[in-house]
């Protein structure tokens, strides 16, 4: 499967599992000549591969139509971190209730640490499709690989449109969890030694152990 049928997949995926909805969020995926993005306001079961877009790395259009309006934060997360090689942007329903209260997910769980540190930050605030916006994830993001959009919603990346797909999803479920537990009383935050610990494991996840 091509690049841009992957993107296409994907943004169908995201709609299917609820974690977009209508023509909200954006799909993104790192190329030799800068970008492959998702199109502005079509809807996932309309897009086919002549819809993507392509983008320089300076954000010029190279093919396709109009990008997403969120195209500046896709720009600029990949000429900020190398690592990443896919974007995933959603308005996913738990992770966009917690961004709406302004809160970091804290290490209520040990999985918060797949996203790179001990909790997941929540940015400031900054309307849609605005430099702004950009710098304010850039600086969410930090040392880790997913954050918190202020009312809003999520965004995570990876260095495959696989990997970031997983790690939205997960972000979700865990936005879900914190939440649900949060309505039932007060969640036990795990201390930085526990974390660590789970930093350390996830680094060596899927490694054979032995010496």
């Amino acid at each position: 499967m091509n690049t841009r049928a992957q993107i296409v997949q994907a943004m169908r995926q995201l709609s299917e599992r609820g974690l977009n909805a209508g023509t909200s969020g954006n799909v993104s995926v790192r190329t030799e000549r800068g970008l492959l993005v998702s199109p502005s306001a079509v809807l996932p079961e309309l897009l086919t591969d002549a819809s993507i877009v392509e983008l320089d790395a300076q954000g010029t259009v190279l093919s396709g139509g109009v990008p997403t309006s969120e195209w500046r934060i896709h720009r600029d997360v990949y000429a900020e971190f190398s690592a990443a090689g896919a974007i995933v942007h959603t308005h996913s329903t738990y992770a966009t209730a917690l961004a709406v209260l302004r809160e970091d997910l804290p290490a209520f769980h040990y999985q918060v640490a797949k996203a790179g540190g001990h909790l997941i930050r929540c940015s400031t605030f900054a309307m849609f499709g605005t430099q702004e916006l950009s710098a304010a994830v850039i600086e969410a993001l930090g040392d880790r690989t997913a954050c918190l959009m202020a009312n809003h919603g999520m965004l995570a990346y990876g260095a495959s449109l696989g990997n970031a797909m997983s790690l939205a999803t997960e972000v979700e479920v865990l936005c879900r969890q914190y939440l649900i537990a949060r309505g039932a009383g007060s969640p036990v935050i795990l201390t930085s030694e526990q974390m660590d610990d789970a930093l350390d494991r996830f680094s060596r996840y899927g490694q054979p152990e032995g010496g």
